[in-house]
Protein backbone atom coordinates (compact mmCIF):
# COMPACT_ATOMS: atom_id res chain seq x y z
CA UNK A 1 0.00 0.00 0.00
CA UNK A 2 1.43 3.50 -0.95
CA UNK A 3 1.53 6.36 1.45
CA UNK A 4 0.59 9.54 0.63
CA UNK A 5 -1.35 13.04 0.09
CA UNK A 6 -3.33 14.25 -3.43
CA UNK A 7 -3.02 18.15 -3.24
CA UNK A 8 -5.84 19.53 -5.93
CA UNK A 9 -4.50 23.07 -5.58
CA UNK A 10 -0.71 24.94 -5.04
CA UNK A 11 -1.56 25.76 -2.12
CA UNK A 12 -2.69 22.62 -0.67
CA UNK A 13 0.56 20.83 -1.69
CA UNK A 14 2.49 23.47 -0.85
CA UNK A 15 1.41 22.92 3.12
CA UNK A 16 1.59 18.98 2.71
CA UNK A 17 5.51 19.83 1.65
CA UNK A 18 6.15 22.24 4.65
CA UNK A 19 4.19 19.88 7.11
CA UNK A 20 5.41 16.44 5.97
CA UNK A 21 8.76 14.63 4.74
CA UNK A 22 7.52 13.57 0.77
CA UNK A 23 8.07 12.97 -2.10
CA UNK A 24 6.30 15.07 -4.91
CA UNK A 25 5.39 13.06 -8.44
CA UNK A 26 2.75 13.42 -11.05
CA UNK A 27 3.55 11.17 -14.29
CA UNK A 28 5.43 8.87 -11.68
CA UNK A 29 7.40 6.79 -14.47
CA UNK A 30 10.76 7.15 -12.98
CA UNK A 31 9.02 6.24 -9.40
CA UNK A 32 7.70 3.29 -11.06
CA UNK A 33 11.22 1.58 -11.22
CA UNK A 34 12.13 1.99 -7.85
CA UNK A 35 11.82 0.59 -4.37
CA UNK A 36 10.55 2.54 -1.90
CA UNK A 37 8.36 1.06 0.58
CA UNK A 38 8.87 3.43 3.10
CA UNK A 39 8.60 6.67 1.50
CA UNK A 40 5.63 9.00 1.62
CA UNK A 41 4.20 10.71 -1.36
CA UNK A 42 2.75 13.99 -2.69
CA UNK A 43 0.41 13.21 -5.92
CA UNK A 44 0.63 16.76 -7.98
CA UNK A 45 -1.15 15.36 -11.17
CA UNK A 46 -4.60 17.54 -9.99
CA UNK A 47 -3.04 20.87 -10.02
CA UNK A 48 -4.23 23.15 -13.05
CA UNK A 49 -1.31 25.86 -12.35
CA UNK A 50 1.10 23.24 -12.87
CA UNK A 51 -0.05 21.90 -15.77
CA UNK A 52 0.22 25.53 -18.16
CA UNK A 53 2.46 26.93 -20.98
CA UNK A 54 2.16 30.53 -21.48
CA UNK A 55 4.32 33.63 -22.95
CA UNK A 56 5.10 36.53 -21.72
CA UNK A 57 8.01 39.44 -22.48
CA UNK A 58 10.81 36.94 -21.60
CA UNK A 59 9.85 33.64 -21.36
CA UNK A 60 8.32 30.49 -22.56
CA UNK A 61 6.65 29.08 -19.14
CA UNK A 62 6.38 25.32 -19.20
CA UNK A 63 4.53 24.23 -15.95
CA UNK A 64 6.51 21.29 -13.62
CA UNK A 65 2.99 18.96 -14.49
CA UNK A 66 3.54 19.56 -18.53
CA UNK A 67 4.05 16.00 -20.14
CA UNK A 68 6.30 15.75 -22.81
CA UNK A 69 3.36 14.83 -25.29
CA UNK A 70 1.39 18.02 -23.95
CA UNK A 71 4.71 20.00 -25.15
CA UNK A 72 5.45 18.45 -28.48
CA UNK A 73 1.90 19.74 -29.54
CA UNK A 74 2.18 23.75 -28.11
CA UNK A 75 3.74 25.99 -31.09
CA UNK A 76 5.14 27.98 -28.40
CA UNK A 77 7.52 25.47 -27.32
CA UNK A 78 10.77 25.62 -29.29
CA UNK A 79 12.16 23.39 -31.42
CA UNK A 80 14.92 22.08 -30.00
CA UNK A 81 13.25 21.21 -26.77
CA UNK A 82 11.14 19.45 -29.12
CA UNK A 83 13.34 17.49 -30.58
CA UNK A 84 14.86 16.16 -27.49
CA UNK A 85 11.11 15.38 -25.78
CA UNK A 86 10.17 13.18 -28.89
CA UNK A 87 13.14 10.95 -28.05
CA UNK A 88 12.15 10.25 -24.65
CA UNK A 89 11.17 6.33 -24.00
CA UNK A 90 7.76 5.67 -26.11
CA UNK A 91 4.98 6.93 -26.31
CA UNK A 92 3.37 5.66 -23.25
CA UNK A 93 6.09 6.96 -21.15
CA UNK A 94 5.79 10.38 -22.65
CA UNK A 95 2.15 10.84 -21.96
CA UNK A 96 2.68 10.69 -18.26
CA UNK A 97 6.52 12.08 -17.69
CA UNK A 98 6.76 15.95 -17.24
CA UNK A 99 9.24 18.53 -17.05
CA UNK A 100 9.48 18.84 -13.02
CA UNK A 101 9.86 14.90 -12.72
CA UNK A 102 12.82 15.09 -15.02
CA UNK A 103 14.34 17.73 -13.58
CA UNK A 104 14.05 16.39 -9.78
CA UNK A 105 14.95 13.08 -11.14
CA UNK A 106 18.17 14.52 -10.92
CA UNK A 107 19.54 12.84 -13.88
CA UNK A 108 22.55 13.98 -16.01
CA UNK A 109 20.73 11.44 -18.96
CA UNK A 110 17.58 13.51 -18.74
CA UNK A 111 16.69 15.05 -22.19
CA UNK A 112 14.97 18.14 -21.18
CA UNK A 113 17.38 19.43 -18.67
CA UNK A 114 19.97 19.68 -21.63
CA UNK A 115 18.22 21.51 -23.44
CA UNK A 116 17.78 23.83 -20.32
CA UNK A 117 21.12 24.00 -19.54
CA UNK A 118 22.06 24.98 -23.43
CA UNK A 119 19.13 28.06 -23.33
CA UNK A 120 20.56 29.25 -20.12
CA UNK A 121 16.76 28.58 -18.67
CA UNK A 122 15.38 28.97 -15.22
CA UNK A 123 13.52 27.68 -12.71
CA UNK A 124 10.91 28.75 -10.44
CA UNK A 125 10.48 27.39 -7.13
CA UNK A 126 8.08 27.83 -4.60
CA UNK A 127 7.33 27.06 -0.97
CA UNK A 128 5.69 28.57 1.77
CA UNK A 129 7.77 30.88 2.78
CA UNK A 130 8.09 32.50 -1.08
CA UNK A 131 9.65 31.71 -4.67
CA UNK A 132 13.08 31.53 -5.60
CA UNK A 133 14.17 31.45 -9.60
CA UNK A 134 17.00 29.42 -9.46
CA UNK A 135 19.53 29.17 -13.04
CA UNK A 136 19.15 25.43 -14.26
CA UNK A 137 23.10 25.06 -14.03
CA UNK A 138 23.30 25.86 -10.24
CA UNK A 139 19.94 23.77 -9.62
CA UNK A 140 22.08 20.94 -10.28
CA UNK A 141 24.71 20.08 -7.60
CA UNK A 142 26.30 16.82 -8.65
CA UNK A 143 23.98 13.47 -9.35
CA UNK A 144 20.94 13.39 -7.67
CA UNK A 145 21.99 16.15 -5.89
CA UNK A 146 19.90 19.80 -6.29
CA UNK A 147 18.83 23.22 -5.05
CA UNK A 148 15.74 22.04 -3.51
CA UNK A 149 14.48 22.09 -0.19
CA UNK A 150 12.52 19.95 1.44
CA UNK A 151 9.63 22.54 1.60
CA UNK A 152 9.68 23.53 -2.32
CA UNK A 153 8.22 22.48 -4.85
CA UNK A 154 9.37 22.71 -9.05
CA UNK A 155 6.63 25.25 -10.80
CA UNK A 156 7.94 26.29 -13.71
CA UNK A 157 10.74 25.92 -16.25
CA UNK A 158 11.27 29.38 -18.28
CA UNK A 159 12.63 29.30 -21.58
CA UNK A 160 14.13 32.32 -23.12
CA UNK A 161 11.59 33.22 -25.88
CA UNK A 162 14.11 34.20 -28.35
CA UNK A 163 17.87 32.59 -29.33
CA UNK A 164 16.54 29.49 -29.50
CA UNK A 165 16.02 29.28 -33.34
CA UNK A 166 19.55 27.93 -34.53
CA UNK A 167 20.36 24.57 -32.83
CA UNK A 168 21.98 21.46 -33.46
CA UNK A 169 21.20 18.45 -31.41
CA UNK A 170 21.97 14.74 -31.62
CA UNK A 171 21.32 11.74 -28.76
CA UNK A 172 23.50 8.66 -29.28
CA UNK A 173 22.11 5.68 -27.45
CA UNK A 174 22.12 1.88 -28.24
CA UNK A 175 18.56 1.13 -30.12
CA UNK A 176 16.87 4.04 -31.87
CA UNK A 177 13.52 3.63 -29.91
CA UNK A 178 13.49 3.38 -25.48
CA UNK A 179 16.96 4.35 -25.54
CA UNK A 180 18.44 5.95 -22.41
CA UNK A 181 21.19 8.11 -24.09
CA UNK A 182 24.93 7.28 -24.36
CA UNK A 183 25.89 10.97 -24.68
CA UNK A 184 23.56 13.78 -25.88
CA UNK A 185 24.85 17.37 -27.20
CA UNK A 186 22.85 20.29 -27.87
CA UNK A 187 24.29 23.60 -29.18
CA UNK A 188 22.88 26.85 -29.82
CA UNK A 189 24.43 29.48 -31.93
CA UNK A 190 23.53 33.08 -32.67
CA UNK A 191 25.48 35.84 -35.15
CA UNK A 192 24.99 39.45 -35.57
CA UNK A 193 26.18 41.97 -37.96
CA UNK A 194 28.89 39.40 -38.86
CA UNK A 195 29.81 38.52 -35.43
CA UNK A 196 29.30 35.86 -32.79
CA UNK A 197 26.64 36.71 -29.96
CA UNK A 198 25.76 33.38 -28.53
CA UNK A 199 27.32 30.30 -28.57
CA UNK A 200 26.70 27.55 -26.58
CA UNK A 201 27.27 23.84 -26.06
CA UNK A 202 26.34 21.56 -23.25
CA UNK A 203 27.09 17.41 -22.76
CA UNK A 204 24.54 15.37 -21.31
CA UNK A 205 25.03 11.43 -19.97
CA UNK A 206 28.70 12.04 -19.66
CA UNK A 207 29.29 13.30 -16.34
CA UNK A 208 27.18 13.40 -12.70
CA UNK A 209 25.92 16.60 -14.00
CA UNK A 210 25.38 17.74 -17.38
CA UNK A 211 28.80 19.63 -19.30
CA UNK A 212 28.86 23.43 -20.10
CA UNK A 213 31.74 25.33 -19.85
CA UNK A 214 30.74 29.09 -20.49
CA UNK A 215 34.31 30.86 -19.70
CA UNK A 216 35.24 28.20 -23.21
CA UNK A 217 32.27 29.54 -25.16
CA UNK A 218 33.54 33.14 -24.13
CA UNK A 219 36.30 32.67 -26.64
CA UNK A 220 34.18 32.80 -29.57
CA UNK A 221 32.09 35.62 -28.90
CA UNK A 222 32.49 38.73 -30.59
CA UNK A 223 34.64 36.84 -33.23
CA UNK A 224 33.81 36.69 -37.08
CA UNK A 225 33.13 32.80 -38.92
CA UNK A 226 37.14 33.30 -40.10
CA UNK A 227 38.46 34.55 -36.59
CA UNK A 228 36.61 31.59 -34.85
CA UNK A 229 37.69 29.26 -37.86
CA UNK A 230 41.16 30.14 -36.93
CA UNK A 231 40.67 29.72 -33.28
CA UNK A 232 38.79 26.07 -33.84
CA UNK A 233 41.79 23.91 -33.50
CA UNK A 234 42.89 25.42 -30.10
CA UNK A 235 38.43 25.72 -28.96
CA UNK A 236 38.07 21.87 -29.46
CA UNK A 237 41.53 21.34 -27.50
CA UNK A 238 40.65 23.03 -24.46
CA UNK A 239 37.37 21.03 -24.74
CA UNK A 240 38.95 18.08 -24.94
CA UNK A 241 41.48 19.25 -22.37
CA UNK A 242 38.70 20.07 -19.56
CA UNK A 243 36.56 17.02 -20.55
CA UNK A 244 36.47 14.36 -17.60
CA UNK A 245 34.09 11.57 -18.39
CA UNK A 246 32.54 8.90 -16.49
CA UNK A 247 31.95 5.59 -17.72
CA UNK A 248 28.78 4.26 -18.23
CA UNK A 249 27.26 1.30 -20.38
CA UNK A 250 30.51 2.38 -22.40
CA UNK A 251 33.64 3.67 -22.15
CA UNK A 252 34.75 6.87 -20.97
CA UNK A 253 37.37 7.40 -24.03
CA UNK A 254 34.43 6.47 -26.41
CA UNK A 255 32.26 8.83 -24.41
CA UNK A 256 34.77 11.68 -24.91
CA UNK A 257 35.43 10.39 -28.44
CA UNK A 258 31.65 10.97 -29.53
CA UNK A 259 31.32 14.38 -27.71
CA UNK A 260 34.49 15.82 -29.97
CA UNK A 261 32.96 14.71 -32.94
CA UNK A 262 29.78 16.36 -32.18
CA UNK A 263 31.67 19.35 -30.89
CA UNK A 264 33.24 19.61 -34.34
CA UNK A 265 30.03 18.88 -35.90
CA UNK A 266 28.09 21.69 -33.71
CA UNK A 267 30.87 24.08 -35.08
CA UNK A 268 30.74 22.92 -38.72
CA UNK A 269 27.00 23.64 -39.26
CA UNK A 270 27.15 27.57 -38.74
CA UNK A 271 30.53 27.84 -40.82
CA UNK A 272 33.28 27.58 -37.92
Amino acid sequence: MVNGYTAASLRDALDVRAAHKVVPYTGGTDLMVENRPDATYLFLNKIPELKQISLDEDFIRIGAGVTFTQALADSRVPPIMKDAVSLIAAPAIRNAGTFGGNLGNGSAKADSVLIEYVADAKLRLLSVRGERIVDVDRFYLGRKKLDLAEDELIVEVLLPNTGLERYYYQKVGGRNALAISRVAFAGVFAAEDGKITNIAAAFGAVADTVLRFQDLESRMLGKSLEEAKALKDEYLKAYADRMVLTRGRVSAEYRKKVCMNLLDEFLTQFGI
